[in-house]
């Protein structure tokens, strides 16, 4: 398509208008508008008006006939208007409506009117979507702003002309949606405005209409025109009635109440006017009816609601506490509103509902616990009180029958609270807990919330440890329920995480519990994961004797298990559950740390809560020693299957950065295992998790030589595979340059090694540069900013970077040509700026050679051009961040996009 529209000359470009096939004659008109919008360059500047009575004419000719072709030519010259405007074709807009308005031919006034309504429809529609230069888009909505006044006063006749179609009048609308797009001023479209509100009391242009007021009210100019808000204020309110009646039919939408005019809010001689606007919308808010079955309007209106009380706590001190006193009870009022709406419905209406309705019913009530959240900010500590007080009458009063959906909601309101706000300081929440025993659970949704809010107060109970046995048994018992896995886990692994050094009283039931939800499979992986996660923490507060019986009983099921699988021919059935076990190991691992203490305190702070200090070797050391053995024997069976690899590696990665230097009794045992497998078969995992054994234990005199034993061994193979071939394995590259540049950030004397082929190393990382994959790219980049610093004080590196440097920046000047994404410049400009901080003589002769080559790095770039470049970065020694610009600018010239739009926001 693109090499016909290049083809077709301008004069041509109408002869496929002409046969009398409509699909035919929308191609000459998509075709016409291609070549005006995206190859203005080519029309010569006499035929400009030639084109613009060709087009002229054919709108006129199509205005009673195929409406998609109309539109397209319509897009056609509007395209044509806005590349003319303003110098060559000014008052453009002005000469559409009279050339449109004038009499004769044989097209019908109606049908002229129509292509004239979208002729002005969609040319700032156009304007918004144009390609054009950004200095020339400030020119444009300029010249159209000014145009408004031949628009403005069409659009006014044809809308309260009592004899206009409704067609005529639903495009008067949509064509005054379009234009305040271009930011027309408020009070000069407030005729069309009120005219827009009666036109709402018409079924066939209600819809259009509400776009319309929303639009133009929504403008963010708006604000500034007070007098013209009040004014529609009350056509607002005058739509009391239609809208109670629109809800009780079901057959309007009553978006229309729901744009703010808080410009009012400023005028205090006005209160009684917003506050009537304000409650109108809370009866939006309320809207009776469960979202999203019997209505879906509701969630509209909680945008209002932030904004509002944004700008009441926007205001000074003396003012805002005016404000506060009008507007808290309102804010009480849409509590109990929300809390309404986030009522489940009947268990048996519940059921019925489709399970894209329960999903959307969740979000909805997410949204309203984060509304209620931001409500608090305003309301504090009173909400809470106020939410107790409902609740204690509630679960107290015998007389009144109650519904679990009432008791629910409250405590939904209660933890949507807790789960982001400090409530530490509340004195009702030993009330709240002293409470939750007291309700009758006989719902899968109220045990949900009944849990979650229980989670969400896990702090709390931490500073108040006395009420653990008020809610822990409800945990443990909803634990056996896998209907509450989600709520019930999640919840167990705050308690422990939060509270762990005051459940050693109960560690023996909660393992026990545990131990047999996990034994009937009660709960899906993730869950089991968690569980596994909750232990861990559990365990670290205990002795050590207690730690090693517990992990016994714990695991040895697992352990069991393990051997047999080992011994098994492997099978997808098999890899599963191992992977699974492996998991629950790994997870369990990651948050056992017997060292662990709570975050520094301050001076002032009360004392922190620790474990006993522990002696011997580490827990998780004694397990993994006693497990190694069979974890080699799974590996011998599955070394060539990547997920039990991973798996595998996972548990000691893991351990060690739980552990830290506990870990050090197995790094021989590990580094000796890494090295066979990755010699076996290469895979990243073994790379990440050596990366982490060099990170943590290169430093140390004692673990130094295994690390180093395993370093230049894995460094050794993964130079085997870039000998035969890279390409298939970018995630093993990826993970050796981050090994590289940990060796050199952590140990570089790794580099030092005669047994380490730092050469090859360094054409590996050059190789890797042009690898498409980005993290693999971002990697490379991260090992070379490392391993140039060190041509000072590692010989070998010196010495390589000295011969072959210029290799490396031939491959960044490469990338920045446009070999590589954009999005990775910031990274080659870094490689850049470490080469001239620390090789500034080397890259000045390189530079010149390199950029001496005709067409390199692309051959969009003059020779000026480049020599820009080189001066601009050579100069820049210090501020990285100026030559992360000068990289970005140089690409876009090497690419052809300098000064395009579509390089605008890069």
């Amino acid at each position: 398509a693109q090499c016909l529209l290049r083809f077709i000359g301008w004069e041509t470009a109408s002869l496929p208008l002409s046969p009398q096939v409509p699909e035919i004659q929308y191609f000459g008109a998509s075709a016409l508008h291609t070549k005006i919008s995206r190859y203005w360059g080519d029309i010569p500047a006499e035929q400009y008006d030639t084109l613009k009575k060709q087009l002229f004419s054919q709108i006129a000719r199509f205005a009673s006939g195929s409406k998609i072709v109309l539109t397209r030519l319509c897009v056609a010259l509007a395209s044509l208007a806005l590349n003319m405007m303003p110098e060559v074709w000014p008052g453009a807009v002005s000469e559409m409506v009279h050339m449109f308005q004038e009499e004769g031919g044989e097209v019908d006034g109606r049908a002229r009117c129509l292509a004239l309504l979208e002729l002005l429809t969609v040319l700032p529609e156009e304007f918004q979507t144009s390609r054009l230069p950004q200095y020339r888009k400030g020119e444009v909505r300029g010249a159209l702003g000014r145009e408004w006044t031949a628009v403005y006063p069409l659009l006014q006749q044809l809308l309260r002309q009592p004899d206009s179609p409704p067609l005529v009048k639903a495009r008067v609308l949509k064509c005054l949606s379009s234009w305040v797009l271009l930011d027309v001023p408020l009070n000069e479209s407030e005729g069309l405005v009120e005219a827009s509100f009666t036109a709402l009391s018409d079924p066939e242009l209600f819809d259009t209409a509400v776009e319309a007021i929303v639009n133009t009210i929504s403008q963010p100019d708006s604000q500034r025109y007070v007098n013209t808000l009040l004014k529609l204020v009350p056509q607002v309110l005058q739509l009391q009635e239609q809208l109670r009646d629109a809800i009780q039919n079901g057959d309007m939408e009553t978006s229309v109440l729901l744009f703010s005019i808080r410009a009012l809010l400023e005028q205090v001689e006005h209160w009684q006017s917003f506050l009537a606007l304000v409650n109108m919308i809370m009866f939006c808010t309320g809207i009776p009816g469960h979202y999203p079955v019997n209505e879906t309007t509701s969630s509209l209106t909680l945008t209002f609601w932030y904004t509002l009380q944004d700008d009441i706590m926007s205001f000074e001190a003396e003012k805002q506490a005016v404000y506060l006193q009008v507007y808290r009870p309102v804010y009480f009022q849409l509590v109990d509103v929300l809390l309404h709406k986030a009522q489940f419905p009947t268990d048996e209406e519940y059921a019925s509902w489709s399970s894209d309705e329960k999903e959307q019913f969740r979000i909805y009530r997410v949204d309203i616990s984060d509304t209620l959240m931001y409500v608090y900010e305003m309301l504090g500590a009173e909400l809470l009180s106020n939410l107790y007080d409902k609740l204690g009458r509630l679960l107290t009063n015998t007389e009144q029958a109650t519904t679990w959906q009432h008791t629910e909601a409250l405590l939904y309101g209660f933890q949507s609270i807790a789960e982001t706000i400090d409530v530490n300081y509340s004195d009702v929440i030993p009330g709240l807990i002293g409470l939750i025993p007291r309700i009758n659970i006989n719902n899968v949704q109220l045990a949900d919330t009944v849990m979650f809010t229980i989670g969400a107060l896990a702090e709390w109970l931490a500073d108040h440890p006395v009420m653990l046995s008020s809610v822990l048994p409800l945990v443990l018992q909803a634990l056996g329920n896998p209907d509450l896995s989600v709520s019930s886990v999640s919840t167990l692994k705050k308690i422990c995480r939060e509270c762990k050094y005051d459940l050693p009283p109960y560690a023996t039931n909660i393992v026990a519990v545990s131990q047999e939800v996990l034994i009937k499979q009660i709960h899906k992986t993730s869950q089991c994961m968690w569980l596994m996660q909750a232990l861990g923490f559990l365990l670290s507060a205990l002795p050590v004797e207690e730690i090693l019986r517990n992990l016994h009983s714990l695991i040895t099921p697992y352990i069991q298990q393990l051997e047999k699988l080992s011994e098994e021919t492997p099978n997808p059935s098999n890899k599963l559950a191992i992977i699974h076990i492996l998991g629950l190991l790994s997870n369990l691992f990651t948050t056992l740390d017997i060292t662990k203490q709570e975050e520094e305190s301050g001076e002032n702070a009360p004392p922190i809560k620790s474990a006993p200090p522990q002696t011997g070797p580490n827990p998780v050391v004694v397990v993994l020693q006693q497990v190694f053995a069979l974890i080699q024997t799974v590996l011998s069976k599955w070394l060539n299957d990547s997920q039990v690899v991973e798996a595998v590696c996972a548990i000691f990665e893991k351990s060690v950065k739980t552990l830290l230097h506990d870990f050090a009794p197995m790094v021989s045992q590990l580094s000796e295992m890494l090295g066979q497998m990755y010699s076996t078969i290469p895979q990243a995992s073994a790379l990440d998790l050596t990366r982490q054994m060099v990170h943590i234990f290169a430093s140390e005199t004692n673990h130094f030589p295994p690390i180093k034993a395993l370093f230049e061994l894995v460094t050794s193979v993964t130079l085997t595979i870039f000998q035969q071939g890279p390409r298939d394995h970018p995630d093993i590259v990826d993970s050796f340059m981050q090994l590289q540049a940990q060796a050199l950030k952590r140990k570089p004397d790794l580099f030092l090694s005669e047994s380490l082929d730092v050469k090859a190393v360094f054409h590996c990382g050059v190789l890797s540069l042009k690898f498409p994959e980005a993290p693999t790219v971002k990697s490379t980049c991260f090992f070379f900013t490392e391993l140039i610093p060190h041509c000072a004080d590692i010989p070998p590196v010196g010495q390589i970077v000295q011969e072959d440097g210029k290799l490396l920046l031939l491959a960044v000047l490469e990338a920045i040509g446009g070999q590589s994404s954009r999005s990775l410049m910031d990274q080659f400009a870094e490689v850049l700026f470490c080469l001239n901080k620390h090789c500034f003589a080397l890259l000045t002769v390189w530079l010149k050679e390199a950029l001496r080559s005709p067409g390199f790095p692309s051959s969009r770039v003059s020779d000026d051009q480049k020599d820009t470049f080189s001066q601009q970065v050579l100069r820049e020694r210090v501020n990285k961040r100026r030559v992360k610009d000068i990289v970005k600018e140089f690409t876009l010239v090497c690419r052809g996009l300098h000064g395009t739009e579509y390089a605008a926001d890069y």
